[in-house]
This record gives structure tokens, sequence and C-alpha cells, in this order.
């Protein structure tokens, strides 16, 4: 068994923050992270939008697709409006052959409000997450069978954000739906990263390995600040920079067999962070963890 280490280019183009990442291109961020040695990135915004392309523009760099984000709205649509909603990324992905489609409820998120404290995200109960979650499977089941993988990933700022929020998505939802495990957006979120991951490591589909800054986020709690002030801050960098303890979770990957992607997601500001030195940094801490955890990886 073996894994696959690849990155986000959030690094080098922020959608969320465009201004601060516009001394840097997304040819850029091919060109840097292949050559660190990622084999494969997730799509970005600012990548080509049709099929081939994107395929074009990836192989140029000699670079796979290794997932990417999803905009999710299915707790206003019905199931037919949310398959017409991301009909053309499923297909696009299968296309491209990238690994799953990394899926978030965004119809109420505060991700994206700078002016909005991330404490006051909305909430679900479980019983209502639980209802989400089944509706949810039904949306897995058809992007399954199309060939496409769902996983979803639970972010700062929206409804699916704690522990809790997580093991009720998983209870509620059927075996279609996997699971984007996200170490840094846990722990930010207040769960205990490990315990969760040895709890639904039969779920895990797709790992984004970031670390935090505890400091930061405990300012970005008392003080009531923005995800977006977070990112600012300084809250999320690359793994080995911050406090998480990659080792143990590549310990764990491994005992349950996992053989997916690993992929680096650390948006920051690249003036306090530049972004090929970071990103160079994160590779090399995980290519040391997974050595060290018996993880084979492929080049």
């Amino acid at each position: 068994m073996s894994v696959k280490i690849g990155i986000s280019p959030i690094a080098w183009q922020n959608d969320d923050l465009p201004d601060i990442t516009a001394d840097f291109t997304m040819e850029q961020a091919l060109k840097e992270a292949r050559e660190i040695g990622y084999t494969g990135v997730e799509r970005g915004q600012r990548m080509p939008h049709d099929t081939e392309g994107l395929r074009a523009y990836l192989n140029e760099y000699d670079i796979a697709l290794c997932g990417g984000w999803c905009s999710g709205a299915s707790l206003v649509n019905d199931l037919a409006a949310e398959k017409a909603a991301v009909q053309q990324q499923v297909d696009q992905f299968v296309a491209l052959n990238a690994p799953c489609i990394v899926y978030a409820e965004c119809s109420n998120t505060v991700q994206g409000q700078i002016a909005t404290p991330v404490n006051d995200r909305p909430k679900l109960s479980r019983d209502e997450v639980l209802a989400y979650g089944a509706k949810l499977t039904e949306l897995a089941k058809w992007m399954a069978d199309q060939g496409m993988p769902m996983a979803y990933h639970h972010h700062m700022g929206s409804i699916i954000e704690s522990e809790d929020d997580v093991n009720w998505l998983m209870e509620g939802s059927g075996p279609e739906l996997r699971l984007c495990f996200d170490t840094g957006h846990l722990l930010f979120g207040g769960g205990d990263v490990m315990a969760t991951l040895n709890r639904w490591g039969d779920r895990v589909h797709h790992v984004h390995f970031k670390d935090i800054r505890p400091d930061v986020v405990v300012d970005v709690r008392e003080n009531n600040r923005s995800f977006l002030d977070a990112v600012m801050a300084g809250a999320f960098t690359v793994p080995g920079d911050g406090c998480i303890d990659f080792q143990a979770v590549s310990n764990a990957l491994k005992a349950m067999d996992y053989a997916g992607w690993i992929v680096v997601e650390a948006e920051q500001d690249p003036a306090k962070a530049p972004p090929f030195e970071y990103s160079k940094m994160g590779y090399e801490h995980i290519q040391t963890v997974c050595k060290a955890a018996g993880l084979q990886i492929d080049t």
C-alpha cells in the first residue's frame, strides 16, 4: 500500500483572499509544487475551467489532479437541483481521473465573510445533521454511480465544523459518503484529531495535512475574529510548523492501510510565509513522518 503527496495551490493563489497572492501566478504554483516533489494538485479557480484545457494545463506541468473543492448547497437544493449544479465537475473529475470531489456545504457558511466571527457559524442540532447526512448520502450514491467518490470536507465556519458535527454526519450517512479528513480544521474546531481519525478511519478517502498555530486560534476565538482574519493572522501552516503530531496521524493511516492522497492545504499570507519555502518544509516533513510510519510514497 502506498500514498501520494499533493498540494492545494492556495498558498500561491488564494481564491478567498486573492489580493494577498496577487504577486504569484497559478503557473508558478504548479511549477514550484512539482519542483518540490508534489505529484498532484487540487483544482484552483484560476486554472482552466474546461476539461480539455485543464488536462493540457496539468500535463504541461506533469502533475495530476488530486481532487478539488465543491461548494455544495444540499441544505437548500433538492437532489435534482444539486445534481445539476455539480454535474460538470463530476464529469470533469471522472475524465481527469481525480480521486474524489471535496464537497462542503456552503449555502449558509460564514467562512468567506470577513466581518462575521467564525464563532457565529451556523449550527444544526444532532437530529438536523443526521437528516442532512441521509439526504447527502443520496447525492454521494449518485456521484459514486458516475465513478466519482464524494469526500466531505468538515470546515471552519460551516455546519460541519466540530468533532460532534463530524460524528453526527458520519452516523447519519451511508458508506457512500466518504470523509476528507482535515487535521487543521478539526483541531481549530475543537476536535480530537486522533480520536476522530481512529473512529472514522474506514470512511476516510482523502486527507488534508494542515497544521495550526494554537496561539492564533485562541486569539481568533477569544476576540471574535472571522475565518479570513484567522487566515491572515497565520492560524494555518504547513505540516511540521505548528502543533499537530503528524507522526501519530501517519502511524494511524498506516495501521488502517490508507492508500490515497495526502494533500497539503495551508493558506496563509505569503508575505509572512513564502509559498515555495513553506511548501517545501511541509513536503519534507510528510516524507519524514511517512517513512517512519512505514508508508510508502509514490513519486
